[in-house]
């Protein structure tokens, strides 16, 4: 029963929307909605930050009751992809707005109190106790008020901010939709402050990915917003950034950088260009741009991105660092190899003077300048095969020192029944995860310059042989690692993790099927483990691929 009312209250917003979405943007949003006019100074995206989210406010009834998605995808890597198939929520902050004309009385009055103590025990995070106090302030709102009024909408929406951030997500939505129902009843269907409930109900619906919920929601607050606040409003910009965001994950990617764009005009027409806020939407931006291959517009707006931060922060913030390390990863890319470089090494630097010389990010930094330096031996190779061993020698010292430090990261467990002490993940969980990345695809590019360094050699002395060992050694490290004990399975699931597992066995594969060695028996045995061990992974990916999109 309860469920059926839910979808009718669904589709009751949905019916507040008529036009198609192909034919709705200019007319519905204004002719505002345009894209960029090409700018040579556009900027990009930051690394070490966490995965697309949305900050939380529950209302207090006012503007400002919404909470901003955080619009960055993860800090993963540097260059260390984080699977971003989770959102998270992150502040959970409660924020207040008017509600109007207050009656007085004693129920109102303990109302106050057991919100305000709600609201500080909530931002503490001890949302036991916090729930005790919202469901009190909840029925004191009721008796104080009456069950119409305003301020339980209030209430309600306070509990349904704490059942989200507990994933307790069936008690929490009727609580959101009985919210936005009673600030329909007492303020009119079009009052900001319902199209701001919109808004955080469409939030609640995007972290689940329910896209069509989420679309939803966020269609009708643009269109409330647009028509009280105006087309040049930050909350207006807000609601479009999360609309396109609900967009790319349908797949509508054409539309969703329409709206994502707009949004990020808005803030920079209203003197917001410098914010946090729109160089996190300027990341998200850049990575969109790079994941469609448009890595020229993404290099644009990463150049914009580590100006305003060399202007606004100087090079002394890892800020900065971050997103001068994008931007190398970027021109490596595009073939600009020196560049990207004279960037990282900058970049490694400033990490390794502000940062303890372990500290992960100083490793995953040396990884990618390992992988710059090794495509330069590779263009070098034929013209100038010393030089090339001299940058292959370079880059396995990074190698090495990437391994090194990846290895501190994982820190060490008890002994195994081998006897041995293998290293396991720390503590933190996404250090853990960017420390076994950093390692596997170090283990694996060792791998290749080893088999590069020995195909070299073969080029100058004709019979220097056809011993693998060495680079065998490295990506068997790499597969074994992955099923030492202590990991942590949900690191293990993790989309960048399994790829880079992957990859590893294709490497192993081909070592083993050179023609020198491919007619061992127990190596014919091993190819076809390993390549039914590929098919597997590949069906795996594929299959969270379809999920990811669905």
């Amino acid at each position: 029963m309860a469920s059926g009312i839910l979808r009718l209250r669904l589709a009751g917003l949905a019916r507040r929307i008529s036009l198609p979405l192909s034919e709705k943007w200019r007319q519905v949003y204004g002719s505002k909605l345009t894209h960029f006019a090409e700018d040579k100074d556009q900027w990009g995206i930051l690394q070490w930050f966490s995965v697309s989210g949305y900050t939380g406010a529950a209302m207090m009834l006012g503007v400002g009751l919404e909470y901003a998605l955080a619009e960055d995808v993860s800090t993963n890597e540097n260059n260390v992809d984080m699977d971003d198939s989770s959102a998270n929520i992150s502040d959970g902050s409660l924020r207040t707005i008017d509600p109007g004309e207050v009656i007085s009385n004693v129920h109102t009055a303990r109302w106050r109190v057991f919100t305000n103590k709600g609201q500080e025990l909530f931002s503490e995070g001890k949302l036991d106790e916090a729930e005790k106090y919202f469901l009190s302030a909840l029925d004191e709102a009721k008796k104080g008020f009456g069950v119409l009024d305003p301020h339980v909408a209030s209430a309600c929406h306070n509990l349904a901010e704490l059942y989200r951030m507990k994933r307790m997500f069936a008690k929490a939505e009727p609580l959101y939709l009985q919210a936005i129902e009673l600030l329909e009843l007492s303020l009119g269907p079009e009052d900001v402050r319902v199209g701001f409930a919109l808004h955080n109900l469409g939030g609640f619906y995007l972290l689940q990915r329910q896209l069509e919920q989420a679309r939803t929601c966020y269609e009708r607050a643009l269109k409330i917003k647009r028509r009280i606040l105006g087309l040049n409003h930050p909350d207006y910009a807000n609601t479009m950034f999360h609309l396109g965001e609900v967009l790319r994950l349908q797949g509508n990617v054409g539309d969703a950088e329409v709206l994502i764009r707009d949004s990020i005009r808005i803030l920079e027409e209203g003197r917001l260009g410098q914010s946090q806020l729109t160089i996190r939407r300027m990341g998200h931006l850049a990575k969109m741009l790079l994941e469609s291959n448009q890595l020229q517009e993404a290099e644009n707006l990463q150049r914009k991105i580590l100006h305003v931060l060399e202007v606004t922060k100087g090079w002394d913030s890892l800020n900065t660092v971050a997103a001068a390390e994008q931007l190398a990863i970027t021109v490596q890319a595009l073939g600009n190899l020196n560049e990207a470089q004279e960037l990282l090494e900058r970049c490694l630097q400033v990490r390794q003077d502000l940062l303890q010389k372990n500290d992960i990010q100083v490793g995953a930094t040396m990884l990618n300048l390992a992988k710059v330096v090794m495509l330069k031996a590779s263009r070098h190779r034929s013209l100038n095969a010393s030089e090339a061993m001299l940058e292959l020698n370079n880059a396995k010292e990074l190698l090495n020192d990437a391994i090194r430090i990846a290895g501190v990261e994982m820190q060490f467990g008890e002994k195994a029944d081998d006897g041995l002490v293998h290293n396991i993940p720390g503590k933190e969980e996404e250090k853990g995860h960017v420390a076994l990345l950093t390692m596997m695809q170090s283990l694996n590019a060792l791998g290749k310059i080893e088999i590069t360094i020995l195909e070299l050699h073969q080029a100058i002395e004709k019979d220097s042989g056809d011993d693998i060992s060495k680079a065998e050694e490295a990506v068997r490290q790499c597969i074994s690692i992955v099923k030492k004990p202590g990991i942590p399975e949900q690191i293990l699931k993790a989309v960048p993790i399994r790829k880079e597992y992957l990859s590893c066995l294709q490497h192993l594969t081909g070592l083993l099927s050179r023609s020198s060695i491919k007619r061992d028996k127990l190596v014919k045995q091993e190819l076809q483990q390993l390549n039914k061990e590929i098919r597997q992974i590949e069906a795996e990916l594929g299959q969270k691929q379809k999920r990811h999109f669905s």
